[in-house]
């Protein structure tokens, strides 16, 4: 075999489990790291995210006086997956989740605890997020300039990954595309960091049938190429039919609002008029299904003054607002007249359930329908990222995260927990970073 260049460690993919390993496994001087990005112009899916890190037991939690711990945390994902053969790998994560969010928040990343982010499944307020809630776009151009400041770390841009190179079942390289030209780089250890598959039709309907049509609201280069590379060399994959989910897309719009308007009093009324399930209870994947099943496939989604004061400083309705995704409604008449109902109609359907507040005019509507913004489905790793064959026997050279490995939601998306993709990534980027081998 010739190559045409050689590092110690080949990362595919510059989104949050990429970066986070690169800039672990940078920390060695004698280590020579290289990050191969698709196309950051295109974006990941890190970047367009809340940016919010799920953690248990940080500093932050405890200056805030709330309770919790990384066994807690895995217990509540486990309890909404019920995916308790993955315990291993859900624990590994939650043990280094308030390390990382403090580790960020040390590098000079303005970090707070998200004591007004409520989310369903969740038994302790576990959201931290940047101050001026900017969203995952803030946090990876901190992070990425953070690897910019290694001497022995490269992010090598528009440098697809198109193979991996094997010799007697071990993974000894990968090979790039560049400028039009293909290169073959050897590495001691190559990383699949890659975003899942959502961007891939022929694949969401081979795996994910049960989804209908739902709106996208992942990046165009969730393809899932990594997927099949490491299957022909003999990986396992699981729960291919799960996904992130999303109950409150805007229709017509595409913006989110946000998930915690439900522990605000928002209630959602479909198109008959008709209230259809108690909001706090369900997480916006499951949320999904539910809105799926709903005639048209959507409901509005109805708030006051007072959820929105509580609500409007987040990323997703700041953006729902300049989209003019919301609707305004000065009284009851005028939400019945937007929904299609009678005033007495509209007004039966805003009765609160029981320890519920009441919602009081003005009102403030959207409608929402159900989107899919990443797969969860993957490859099968250990807890300290190493990919599995067949036999359960880690395949040597290949470590996963991020999009590429089996996420946290179990066999189904109603597992999902808000928070839980970032987890997997920044989790398993910090894991595989600071365990792989020196040479």
């Amino acid at each position: 075999m010739t190559w045409d260049t050689e590092v110690d460690v080949a990362v595919i993919g510059g989104g949050a489990c990429g970066v986070m390993t690169a800039l672990r496994a940078a920390r060695d001087p004698g280590r020579v790291v290289a990050v191969f990005e698709k196309s950051a112009r295109e974006g990941c899916n890190a970047a367009i995210s809340s940016g919010s890190l799920a953690a248990g037991g940080t500093r932050f939690q405890a200056a805030a006086g709330i309770d919790d711990s990384p066994q807690r945390h895995a217990d509540d994902i486990l309890r909404a997956s019920g995916d308790e053969e993955w315990r291993p790998v859900v624990e590994a994560l939650c043990e280094a989740a308030p390390r990382i969010v403090e580790w960020i928040a040390d590098t000079g990343y303005p970090t707070e605890i998200g004591t007004d982010m409520p989310r369903a499944g969740m038994t302790a307020l576990r959201l931290h997020t940047d101050t001026g809630r900017l969203g995952g776009g803030r946090l990876m151009r901190h992070l990425r300039a953070l690897l910019e400041t290694h001497d022995n770390a490269a992010f090598v841009d528009e440098a697809p990954a198109v193979d991996l190179v094997s010799d007697g079942g071990e993974v000894t390289g990968v090979v790039i595309a560049q400028n039009g030209s293909v290169q073959r780089v050897r590495a001691d250890a190559v990383v699949l960091a890659a975003d899942g598959f959502a961007a891939d039709q022929t694949l969401v309907k081979q795996h994910l049938p049960h989804l209908g049509t739902p709106f996208y609201g992942g990046v165009s280069t969730s393809t899932g190429d990594a997927l099949a590379w490491a299957r022909r060399l003999g990986a396992q994959v699981r729960n291919m039919g799960a996904g992130l989910r999303s109950g409150l897309v805007v229709v017509d719009h595409g913006t989110r609002v946000s998930p915690a308007l439900p522990f605000n009093g928002a209630v959602l009324v479909n198109v008959d008029g008709e209230r259809f399930v108690d909001e706090e209870s369900k997480g916006y994947s499951s949320m999904a299904g539910i809105l799926q099943r709903q005639p048209g496939e959507r409901a509005a989604m109805i708030w006051d003054a007072t959820a929105m004061a509580a609500t409007r400083e987040s990323e997703m309705m700041r953006e729902c607002l300049a989209a003019g995704a919301v609707r305004d409604c000065a009284t009851l008449d005028d939400l019945a007249a937007a929904l299609g109902r009678t005033p007495e109609d509209t007004e039966r359907a805003l009765t609160p359930l029981p320890g519920r507040r009441r919602l009081t005019a003005p009102y403030h509507l959207a409608w929402v329908t159900h989107g899919l913004l990443a797969t969860q489905g993957g490859l099968v790793i250990d807890p300290s990222g190493r990919v599995l064959n067949q036999a359960g026997e880690p395949i040597p050279g290949l470590y996963a995260g991020g999009g590429t490995a089996c996420g946290l939601a179990g066999p189904h998306s109603d597992g999902y927990l808000s928070g839980n993709g970032l987890l997997s990534a920044f989790g398993m980027g910090w894991i595989i970073g600071n365990a792989l081998p020196t040479g």
